[in-house]
């Protein structure tokens, strides 16, 4: 056992989006977290993994237990709420209300424990004509007015995969919520409900760009701007072998540095902040770095200061020289697992492991955080939806 979390015990109502990633997060740094899982329905096995992955494969539930639990059931509820007794942080992501018909609400489970940190993950937020909406992490970011800014000129705004509202702003933010509430918690010997809303985390991502929108610096046009594409300096561009750079030549001196080294006549070329003749330099950009394989580029830029990056894949990021010195992504069972982060000098947080392919018993789990015993659950229930 190890991280800087080491003794925080965190019991979290399984979910998806931002809910396994928060447990991940926190057990990365050491906390003990215990997931409450659906029993599975012998004739129903599609309840052990809505999204198609195997226990072994899902990698945001490493170093996390997993206990079967049914919530409907009164015998489930009271285990429940007798490991919550015992635990610092709670962790649930249903719509609002929900958990409070399953009698698993913040009154009920603080009434058992008021140093808890009781943690409510959702897209829209507690409160708000939006709030028991249903939603996907595309709904969250459009909503935050974010997913408008991500789009090409003149084309279509596109979802960065799941990583903004999911991960950054639901999953990172209810990490960081949590880990103030804990700091909170053992300084005034009061718990407090968290918020953690998608819709907010990820529009407080865009803090700088409102700056620079008051001054008049940012537009609302997206592709128009010096860090959306919009400049020519700031974009990818294919190579002859289809492969990518990614080229970031903000600064005039990192911009001279990355066109002296093009191989062409630059002499006439447009000034790097015309912005009239930015599509005209797109082009002789693109040109330029058309003639040459992506290998070709990465020797030629190699330990220059012109901020050009090969557009790498996964298997290519975990085998690049400095990634892989830092362990950046660690091989784990076959399965590539990015290293926690920060890194910490004192408390180093624990080694990427397989995520568990079984799970505990509830009285397992009560012995070791000195819960007081519960009536065992029963390990399988009748299929339901929690809504």
């Amino acid at each position: 056992m190890t991280g800087p979390l080491h003794g925080v015990r965190v019991l979290v109502l399984a979910g998806m989006g931002p809910v396994p990633y928060v447990s991940m997060l926190l057990a990365d740094m050491g906390a003990d977290v215990v997931r409450v899982v659906r029993p599975v329905h012998r004739s129903a096995r599609a309840l052990e993994q809505t999204d198609g992955l195997t226990a072994e494969l899902d990698v945001v539930n490493r170093g996390v237990t997993s206990v079967p639990v049914d919530l409907k059931h009164p015998a489930g509820r009271e285990a429940v709420l007798r490991l919550a007794a015992a635990a610092e942080v709670f962790v649930e992501g249903f719509r609002p209300g929900v958990a409070e018909r399953l009698g698993l609400g913040p009154v009920e489970v603080t009434s058992r424990n008021p140093r808890l940190v009781y943690a409510r993950l959702t897209g829209y937020g507690q409160t708000g004509p939006r709030a028991e909406d249903a939603g996907h992490d595309i709904n969250y970011v459009a909503q935050s007015g974010v997913l408008h800014a991500l789009a090409p000129a003149g084309g279509a705004p596109r979802p960065p995969v799941n990583l903004l509202g999911d991960y950054a702003g639901g999953g990172a933010f209810g990490a960081f919520g949590i880990a103030c509430a804990l700091v909170a918690a053992r300084t005034t010997g009061r718990g407090q409900v968290l918020d953690v809303a998608m819709v907010d985390g990820v529009a407080l991502l865009s803090a700088k760009l409102q700056g620079l929108r008051a001054a008049g610096l940012y537009s609302d046009e997206p592709g128009t701007n010096f860090l959306d594409s919009g400049a020519p300096f700031y974009d990818t561009y294919r190579c002859s072998d289809g492969r990518y750079l990614a080229v970031g030549a903000l600064e005039p001196d990192f911009y001279q540095e990355f066109v002296s080294r093009l191989g062409v006549d630059t002499a006439e070329w447009p000034a790097q902040n015309d912005r009239v003749r930015w599509p005209e330099l797109r082009e002789l950009v693109a040109a330029a770095l058309a003639r040459r394989t992506r290998a070709h580029w990465e020797e030629v830029y190699r330990g220059t200061d012109a901020c050009v990056s090969p557009v790498l894949t996964f298997e290519e990021a975990a085998a690049d020289p400095h990634n892989a010195a830092r362990g950046l992504y660690q091989r784990v069972g076959g399965v590539l697992h990015p290293a926690p982060a920060p890194r910490f000098g004192d408390t180093p947080a624990r080694a990427p492991s397989a995520p568990p392919s079984d799970t505990q018993q509830v009285a397992d789990v009560a012995s070791r955080w000195d819960a007081e015993p519960a009536e065992e659950p029963a390990t399988t229930a009748t299929v339901y939806r929690i809504r």
